[in-house]
This record gives structure tokens, sequence and C-alpha cells, in this order.
């Protein structure tokens, strides 16, 4: 659940971030719902606005992306700001991440249709749905129980069947449903949790925000001789609570 990626490795994507947001605070005076209750057309746009021109190519992560309906996934009051490029309130101090870093964090783990994956911190859910748009399975895990519940509604009433639920402290993953071929937090902690390296699978990847003030977004590969951790960009999630803080 992350409060925003505020750095851009070029001028020209952070130019374009925020000709975007500006656009988007403006509103069009219509309401979308109005005119087309799927708003089908906002999510396209978003999708070529946001993601496609910062370098995300993957064409199922596109297909996801354009296919999840992202309104269904927060509140009412939020509803009008759904394909804005920023993260939105979801109640209990959490946020439903922006859509750029959704579909960032989604390509770099490089889902198989075949896979089994694990998230920690369901938030929404929206995340999950687009897991479960490519990969086989989707395991998700989330500290704050009315979320947890609200979500498994959400994802149970838009037919994600492949989705499941639970509530509870993800530090530990799921070991009785491991190994993982991607897994994927959504909350930062301020090291990499051990209990999450083990229950990755041989080949498997592991993305995730690290750090307590100046987070960076790490890719964990694992290998048939260790792990292998690369940094790929600068963010800011809310931080992960539970045991994570206490380790």
């Amino acid at each position: 659940m992350e409060i925003t990626d505020y750095y851009r490795t070029s001028v020209t994507l952070l130019f374009g971030a925020l000709c975007v947001t500006l656009a988007c605070n403006q509103g069009s005076g219509a309401d979308p719902q109005m005119t087309d209750p799927t708003r089908q057309s906002e999510r396209h746009a978003m999708v070529e606005e946001q993601i496609m021109v910062r370098g995300v190519k993957d064409p199922s992560v596109i297909q996801a992306m354009r296919q999840v309906p992202r309104h269904q996934f927060v509140t009412e009051s939020e509803q009008e700001y759904s394909y804005e490029d920023r993260p939105l309130p979801i109640g209990y101090g959490q946020t439903i991440s922006q859509p750029y870093i959704v579909a960032f964090m989604t390509e770099a783990l490089r889902i198989q249709t075949t896979d089994k994956v694990l998230e920690i911190g369901t938030g929404s859910g929206y995340q999950a749905a687009v897991l479960a748009k490519i990969a086989s399975e989707v395991f998700t895990i989330e500290i704050v129980e009315p979320l947890a519940k609200r979500a498994e509604e959400t994802l149970s009433q838009l037919g994600y069947t492949n989705v499941h639920v639970r509530s509870g402290d993800g530090y530990q993953g799921w070991p009785t449903e491991s190994p993982f071929d991607a897994i994927i937090l959504t909350a930062a902690p301020d090291h990499i949790p051990q209990p999450l390296l083990d229950q990755l699978a041989v080949g498997g990847r592991l993305i995730l925000p690290v750090g307590k003030f100046l987070q960076e977004l790490v890719l964990v590969n694992r290998t048939k001789e260790g792990y292998q951790q690369t940094v790929l960009l600068p963010v800011a999630f809310v931080p992960m609570t539970g045991e994570a803080e206490k380790n």
C-alpha cells in the first residue's frame, strides 16, 4: 500500500506525471460513471498515459491493468479519482497504490500463468486482482482485519475465484502453501523478512519496498546458489506493521 513514488528516472517522466496529476485534479465536470458505468475508457487512458509511456511493456500486465476495475476497490467518496495517477486512502491509515507502481511491480515479478503468488498487504485487493489476471493462484494476507474482509468481499463479487485472502500478520508468510513462484510486499519493512525468503521457490522472485524513512524498491531472485538483490527505484510506502517492527 504505497504512498507515492516521488522520484523519477528522467525529467520527462517527472513532468509527464505532474501534468497528468494536475489535469486529473482539475476534474472533467461530468461524472464518468454516469456515461460509462464500467469506466473502460478511463482504464485504457490510464494504461496509455500513466503506464505504457513510462516503459511498462509486458502484454499480460497491460491487459490486466486494462481489465481490473480500480474504482471498485476504493471507497465511494474516492471513486471519482480512481484512474488518477496517485494512491488513494482506503481507511485505517492505508492506501491503494498508484496504478503505475502496481504495473511496475507486477511486471518486475515476471509472472507466468502457472505461478503461485503470495502477496503481503492485501489492502483494497486491487493488486491481488491484477496478479490474479495473470497467475494461477494468489494468496494474500492483510493485517487489518476489516480491510481483509472488505477485500475478500470485493474480490468475490467481481468473480476472482483464484484469490485466497487471510487476515493476519504477513511477516511469517503462508508456510502451508509455500513455496511461491513470486512474492510481493505492498508495505515496507526495514529489512527483508527471512521467512519470505525461505518460502520463495528456486527461480522465484520477491519484490518489496525496504527502509524506514528512505525506501528502495528491491527485487530478489532466488537461485540454486542463493539470493540476488537488485535495487530498482526509490519509493515511499506505508510501513509494515506487526512482527516486522520487532525484528
